[in-house]
């Protein structure tokens, strides 16, 4: 490792990639810990012409943005074989892991970080920068909880006097990008609310609004079909959290929110809404995810997707005697009994009885086209009831689904088995 970089002691590197690599170094002068990207410039060939390009784009930016959540540039130096640029270092860790279904922060705590994001945004552009890249990897959460917004690299500096040659494509994160961009149209500030969107939603759901086996399918996706509401993913989630990512997300530019202050104004309204951090979330999804391995119907479903079951289902509690399906009504959920027992009864004859463990309305989703009910379902005893919605489930992941289909699969055939056990029976 190399013991120096210009006049800074190099402590240990932090991470490496293929033109780069950032190092924890001290500042002599200073006294103070600090972050260098390092990138190698020598060669000339067309990839490290376009590193070379974003180094530059972001070097510009040294010096200019000075707010407490965005990381601060110190300095940046040019020479011929190497360049580095000189940033504040952030002890902490991004937003990455926290994208994961077993990792979800509590709403509030969601609510709170991207309201910081949306400040420094505004903030930015206001300086004439737009980011273009925001994206989990590239939100810091320090060690202290607070919120820093790193790697300007794909930055737009508006008031940069070589702001048309650092407008480069080809380079970037899809998923995280606006219908705009990934059209190739003019951009302005909004395009970074809009990836802020795309953050907030993963944030609170543990999965991409738009997701696709390609590129082009997920473009596709991005300029056309619109979002399933979070709340469908993640049944806990206010309706107006829902509206404010939803508006975040809009394809129209009128639509969405026209600046950081408008969108941080409407999540500090609706943060009131949300369960107190002192409640302990953690805890309750823990016993759920408990009670999820005991039933029978999750046997085969491993831990990740059963925490993914466990983010897109919501559990109810039904009184003996509630009617809990009619016979002929519109159907959009299917339902696991976690406790308590129910009654299937068709054109009020009791068909079947199903116990805790075995699913209920499951045929309005293997089947969408006979969406209505065909028998009532009755609380024969004080049930607990776990509801999926018919959307959730669509967009979940494609293992998850499959171990649905491989329960459900295994449930009709006991159910045929049993059948035929009936029918052979001497009478």
């Amino acid at each position: 490792m190399i013991a120096e970089i210009g006049k800074y002691s190099v402590v240990r590197e932090l991470g490496k990639g293929a033109t780069s690599a950032v190092y924890l170094a001290r500042d002599p002068f200073k006294d103070q810990l600090v972050a260098i990207k390092l990138v190698k410039t020598g060669n000339e060939s067309k990839l490290s012409r376009r590193y070379k390009k974003l180094f530059l784009a972001e070097a510009a930016l040294a010096g200019k943005l000075d707010h407490p959540h965005i990381v601060k540039i110190h300095d940046a130096v040019i020479e011929k074989e190497q360049s580095y640029i000189v940033m504040e270092f952030v002890d902490g860790q991004t937003l990455e892991p926290h994208c994961k279904l077993d990792k979800l922060m509590s709403q509030q705590r969601v609510v709170q970080i991207v309201f910081k994001c949306c400040l420094a945004l505004d903030y930015a552009f206001k300086n004439g920068v737009i980011h273009r890249d925001i994206k989990p990897a590239n939100i810091m959460l320090t060690d202290k909880d607070d919120v820093k917004i790193s790697d300007f690299g794909l930055a737009l500096n508006v008031g940069y006097k070589e702001s048309d040659s650092t407008q480069i494509t080809g380079i970037g994160s899809p998923a995280y990008m606006s219908p705009e961009q990934v059209k190739g149209h003019p951009l302005n500030h909004q395009t970074d609310l809009y990836s802020l969107g795309v953050v907030l939603y993963q944030l609170l759901t543990g999965r991409l609004p738009f997701r696709a086996k390609n590129s082009a399918g997920l473009i596709y996706k991005i300029v056309n079909q619109d979002p399933i509401p979070p709340s469908q993913v993640r049944p806990d989630i206010p309706a107006q959290l829902d509206q404010i990512v939803l508006k975040s997300l809009a394809k129209d530019l009128f639509s969405r929110y026209k600046s950081g202050g408008e969108f941080s104004q409407d999540l500090s309204n609706v943060i009131y809404q949300i369960q107190d951090d002192a409640y302990d979330t953690r805890q309750q999804d823990s016993e759920k995810f408990r009670a999820l391995r005991s039933l029978s119907f999750f046997r085969d479903f491993d831990d990740v997707e059963l925490w993914e079951v466990l983010h897109i289902t919501s559990w109810e509690m039904v009184l003996s005697d509630d009617i809990i399906i009619n016979e002929d009504e519109e159907a959009n959920w299917f339902g696991i009994l976690a406790k308590g027992r129910l009654k299937v009864a068709k054109q009020g004859y009791t068909i079947t009885t199903l116990e805790a463990g075995q699913c209920v309305g499951e045929m309005a989703y293997l089947n969408v086209e006979l969406p209505k009910r065909s028998a009532t379902v009755i609380a024969a005893a004080d049930c607990e009831l776990i509801k999926i919605n018919n959307s959730a489930l669509a967009i979940a992941s494609e293992e998850c689904q499959a171990s649905f289909n491989k329960a459900f699969l295994r449930v009709l055939v006991e159910r045929l088995a049993a059948t035929n056990r009936l029918l052979l029976a001497p009478s």
